[in-house]
């Protein structure tokens, strides 16, 4: 169960590739059309309503304000239009267990209400280190609002709608998040799961040159956030046109001009050019960063909102890149922490250490081993009857 985010559905995609090459059925549950330009033409996927209209969320809300926003305005609104589909997707497909999305929480709520087993897909760690550490009104707040969710679906049971009691899979590694909150020990920390995807995303491969080259980009959901950053870093880069060649990926179209040693793109094959890439600037998105790491580059983080700042702190407290503030950064700032992080070995290899956790942690493979783990009592049931 997925919602229609690129981040939450890239990680299932290795995950789906490895448990059907070992033999099960997998399917999707989310919005159709969405999920299928990630999966590709060959998916099974049950289509699931979202909200007819998602506010747009302020560019400059940050911060509880933030969070609150996200969880009224999208994460409870996409649980209940999805519960229904989700329930009807489960009565076809008959599964025998659940991998279900942080943020597509009917599939937490449907699993509870069926009887289910099912696994958390984590696709970011930011929990795992309890941000919301010394701000109990928002926990609570948090809280009251799940057990809201829960009381509209029956549901009795107090289970944190996020985490299943079961097993929760994290697609990063302890190396890069550090030191956990108690509660989360029990996390399965297999690593990012990243495989080749359809991505049919042209791109001008014939003006890359021997220049260092280094990709900028704010992700998918921050175009309007992003302006004045993306415009400070296209100056920053001119200034090391002598040796940087950058990539700047400008969704929005907000970039009106650019130095001529700076790409500037709507969007880009983002896992075919990592390997032809020296470094990665960006908001420090967990999906961006982990592909990043697994390709031993440093990064330059500048983060917005949400969970960005905990995983550019994972980052710099790493070794792997430099921390920028994304409101007050200059051309010279960007400048400056691209230099670093060229210049500078030290960060090149503490993102090297970090891809070398992610190759021993194992990825989809991994994941798929411990979902089989978890449904091994099914099988040993069905093999009895």
């Amino acid at each position: 169960m997925v919602p229609p985010l690129f981040g939450h559905v890239n990680p299932t995609i290795g995950l789906g590739a490895a448990l059907t090459a070992r033999g099960h059925q997998v399917a999707w549950a989310g919005h159709r059309e969405f999920v299928r330009q990630l999966t590709g033409p060959d998916a099974l996927i049950y289509d699931c309503a979202v909200p007819a209209e998602v506010e747009e969320r302020p560019a400059d809300l940050r911060g509880p304000g933030a969070l609150k926003f996200l969880w009224e305005k999208f994460l409870v609104p996409l649980t209940e239009s999805m519960l229904p589909d989700v329930e009807a997707a489960i009565g076809e497909f008959r599964p025998d267990l659940l991998v279900v999305d942080q943020q597509a929480m009917a599939g937490a709520l449907a699993a509870l209400r069926l009887g289910l087993p099912w696994a958390t897909s984590a696709t970011t760690s930011a929990e795992f280190t309890d941000p919301l550490r010394g701000m109990p009104k928002v926990v609570d707040w948090v809280r009251e609002t799940m057990a809201g969710m829960r009381a509209r679906a029956a549901v009795a049971a107090e289970t944190d709608l996020r985490y299943s009691p079961q097993l929760t899979l994290a697609f990063t590694t302890r190396e890069l998040v550090g030191a956990l909150d108690s509660a989360f020990d029990q996390v399965a920390f297999v690593g990012p799961s990243i495989t080749e995807r359809p991505d049919r995303t042209p791109f001008p491969w014939e003006r890359l040159d021997d220049r260092a080259r280094v990709l900028i980009s704010l992700g998918t959901a921050n175009a309007d956030a992003g302006t004045r950053f993306l415009t400070e870093a296209a100056a920053g880069m001119g200034e090391l046109a002598d040796r940087v060649q950058a990539v700047l990926v400008d969704p929005g179209d907000t970039v009106k001009s650019a130095p001529d040693n700076v790409i500037v793109l709507p969007r880009v094959p983002q896992l075919a050019l990592l390997p032809h890439l020296s470094a990665v600037v960006c908001h420090a998105g967990h999906n961006t960063v982990c592909e990043t790491l697994s390709h031993g580059l440093p990064l330059v983080v500048a983060p917005i909102r949400d969970d960005q700042p905990v995983i550019a702190q994972q980052v710099t407290d790493a070794g792997a890149g430099i921390r920028l503030r994304f409101t007050r950064s200059t051309a010279g700032h960007i400048r400056d922490a691209v230099a670093t992080v060229l210049d500078e070995p030290g960060h090149r290899e503490a993102a090297r250490s970090i891809a070398d956790s992610f190759t021993a942690a194992g990825g989809s493979q991994a994941a798929a081993l411990r979902l089989e783990e978890l449904a091994a009592p099914i099988a040993i049931g069905r093999i009895s009857e």
